[in-house]
């Protein structure tokens, strides 16, 4: 049984930042490819960043290009995702979520196998 667990979540004031980790266990997550994504009241869940394992490629959403930054650590089995210059817009519950690594570049929320139970950011303007 794979388990993901998010923490630091909170409110931050618009323009600041946080940083939100992701500690999963169960499986072996060198081997997992690792994502966040968002969901804001109202919205459908979307992908916010991803990494791969194999090679530690990155992918953003536009709308968080050059401010977030997703990294991990495979010794921690560990995911982060260090968000920058928040907006207002960037409130949402945060979800990791993994799934074995292959080689589809696809980040929809149908693609990933497993998932945390999600955090909330709140960014106050």
């Amino acid at each position: 049984q794979v388990q993901l667990v998010e923490s630091g979540g909170g409110l931050v004031q618009a323009g600041g930042s946080l940083r939100v980790s992701c500690a999963v266990s169960g499986r072996t997550f060198t081997h997992f490819d690792m994502g966040w994504f968002r969901q804001a009241p109202g919205k459908e869940r979307e992908f916010v960043a991803a990494i791969r394992w194999i090679d530690d490629s990155t992918y953003y959403a536009d709308s968080v290009k050059g401010r977030f930054t997703i990294s991990r650590d495979n010794a921690k089995s560990t995911v982060y995702l260090q968000m920058n210059r928040v907006k207002p817009e960037d409130t949402a519950v945060y979800y990791c979520a993994g799934r074995p690594s292959y080689s589809s570049t696809n980040w929809s929320p149908r693609d990933m196998d497993y998932w945390g139970k999600g955090t909330l950011v709140t960014v106050s303007s």
